[in-house]
């Protein structure tokens, strides 16, 4: 007789690989399209060249 085989529970995420996002990246990040860490005061792209870091506000456009 073969034994049962248990499903996985249901409390492992349901994809454990996807990153999680930085809900808003640095000023120079953003122009230079680089993945943002989102570290405050200064991220650590920023932190690295000694660039001044700032985060501002994006506003979102009417489609």
């Amino acid at each position: 007789m073969s034994s049962p085989q248990t499903s996985p529970t249901s409390s492992e995420p349901s994809s454990p690989r996807t990153p999680r996002r930085t809900p808003m990246a640095c000023a120079f990040c953003r122009g230079r399209k680089l993945k943002c860490d989102g570290r405050k005061p200064v991220c650590t792209n920023c932190d690295k060249r000694s660039f001044v870091c700032a985060y501002v506000p994006v506003t979102e456009q009417p489609k």
